[in-house]
């Protein structure tokens, strides 16, 4: 069996797909992958030893400023990456028995795909990203925000909305290939059948007429590594403190400032994930502590509470932990959806949006760091599955057979 998995984006993007190559590699299949050329998903790959081809620009340059780029640079920058993946993904689906995207980004692979002749797999990490009447679209940076009242009708609006963004290149580049135009791109990339890698406690998804989605679970390996030496002795030092990260996110500047002292004035210490944002709060005060890179699986399981944007990975490692959470949700992608996951199953507290005040973080602590939150935490943690990223590369196999 020999895969071709595609994506583009931050960690979060590539993270799943590592955890399915490793399935994958352990059945024996050949795997490469196409993602952003960042250094950090290069040293990821070669230490698993799955061939890297990098596709876009770095991922990293597109979030290190304070805001997002403007639409019209958005608009750009999307469309040159449509060229580049027409570019790049036939080389390397070549010789392929299948190619699986994630994400929406992935315009090009199922084209590519069916030039090739070869099955093609879209996958979702989160449900918020597939159609449905029980939920609207996830905001989309750079395009209008929808004022329509109404699910079926937010998610036509956003048909047409990758329609206008995508519709010409793609076509352009299917008609050079010999393919027929496409006149709905965002269903012709998820297809009829998309697979939904999340866990269906913390993240289900309600059965939709017209779209046969595949629940796999998700997609994720255990982390051995032990903590940084200094870490440790910081969380030996005194009791559990609270964690504040943002991972590949870039919050507005007030917000870990305002969170530190938020935490603070609930009497707990402060653990401070500093991120792609470079987040850098700590005063040189022992009840702060800064760090980089850590394995968060043992981690969160050591710490009071996490405050975190609403990303999956975070949001799923931090409740398999058992962990109470305050979400801060940036508006992008599953960031509001996964804080609206935490609400409502009472793991913690979650902001409407990116927007804090000391006063709302307060109450938010409040509510994480009672006693009953921790215990519902607890108790789903112990529920939620580990197997998703197996049953993926089971579900690929027994398909390409």
């Amino acid at each position: 069996m020999r895969v071709l998995l595609s994506t583009y984006g931050t960690r979060g993007d590539v993270e799943p797909l590592v955890a399915l190559a490793v399935r994958l590699r352990a059945r024996g299949a050949q795997v490469r992958m196409c993602a952003p050329p960042d250094e950090e998903f290069a040293e990821r790959l070669a230490g698993i030893d799955v061939r890297m081809v990098p596709v876009g620009p770095p991922v990293r340059e597109l979030m290190r400023g304070a805001a997002l780029p403007s639409p019209a640079d958005l608009d750009r920058y999307r469309t040159d990456l449509v060229g580049a993946q027409f570019d790049t993904l036939p080389a390397a689906a070549e010789g392929c028995d299948v190619v699986v995207a994630a994400g929406l980004a992935q315009v090009a692979a199922r084209s590519v795909a069916q030039d090739a002749g070869v099955r093609y797999v879209y996958v979702s990490y989160a449900a918020v990203h597939l159609p449905s009447p029980y939920h609207a679209p996830p905001p989309r940076p750079g395009w209008p925000e929808p004022e329509a009242a109404g699910n079926r009708t937010l998610w036509e609006l956003d048909a047409g909305h990758v329609n206008a963004q995508f519709g010409e290149v793609l076509n352009s580049h299917r008609a050079a290939l010999g393919l027929p135009p496409v006149d709905n791109v965002r269903d012709h990339v998820f297809t009829g059948q998309p697979w939904l890698a999340a866990d269906p406690v913390l993240g289900p998804w309600r059965r939709t007429p017209g779209l046969d989605v595949v629940q796999t679970g998700a997609w994720t390996l255990a982390d051995e590594r032990e903590l940084p030496a200094d870490l440790a002795a910081f969380l030996d030092a005194g009791a559990p403190p609270v964690y504040v990260g943002f991972g590949s996110m870039r919050p507005s500047p007030d917000i870990g400032r305002l969170a530190v002292e938020a935490i603070r004035a609930q009497g707990h210490r402060v653990l401070v994930s500093r991120g792609w944002a470079d987040l850098d709060v700590a005063d040189g005060a022992d009840d702060c502590f800064a760090i980089g890179e850590a394995n968060h699986q043992r981690l969160f399981g050591r710490v009071a509470a996490v405050v975190h944007h609403g990303g999956a990975g975070t949001t799923l490692t931090a409740a398999r932990a058992g962990t109470p959470q305050v979400v801060i949700p940036l508006q992008l992608s599953d960031n509001p959806y996964w804080a609206g996951r935490v609400a409502d199953l009472e793991l913690g507290a979650a902001l409407d949006g990116p927007s804090a005040t000391a006063e709302t973080l307060g109450v938010a602590l409040k509510t994480a760091l009672a006693p009953g939150t921790r215990a519902r935490a607890g108790e789903l943690g112990s529920r939620l599955r580990t197997d998703g990223a197996e049953v993926a590369a089971g579900a690929l196999a027994g398909a390409l057979r």
